[in-house]
């Protein structure tokens, strides 16, 4: 799904660091050897149908390299 992020994330927490993220490989192949995190976040986000919802999200994101693959994991209005 196609989303804008439309405010800063908000409440970030990283919960998987090094092994713990199983896509470690996969990500290390297509964007390069980093130190991956996965995190999740709060924010406003404006659908393709133009409405706006707070929701959180997930991402991987790594120094360096920056946030890749957000994916809304749930609607929080």
């Amino acid at each position: 799904m196609a989303f804008e992020i439309v405010s800063e994330i908000e409440d970030v927490e990283t919960f998987a660091t090094g092994h713990g993220v199983r896509e470690l490989p996969r990500l290390n192949r297509v964007y390069g050897r980093g130190r991956w995190r996965k995190r999740k976040g709060k924010a406003s986000i404006r659908l393709p149908d133009g409405t706006e919802r707070v929701a959180e999200l997930h991402w991987y994101e790594a120094t360096g390299i920056g946030r890749k693959e957000f994916k809304i994991k749930r609607y929080l209005d």
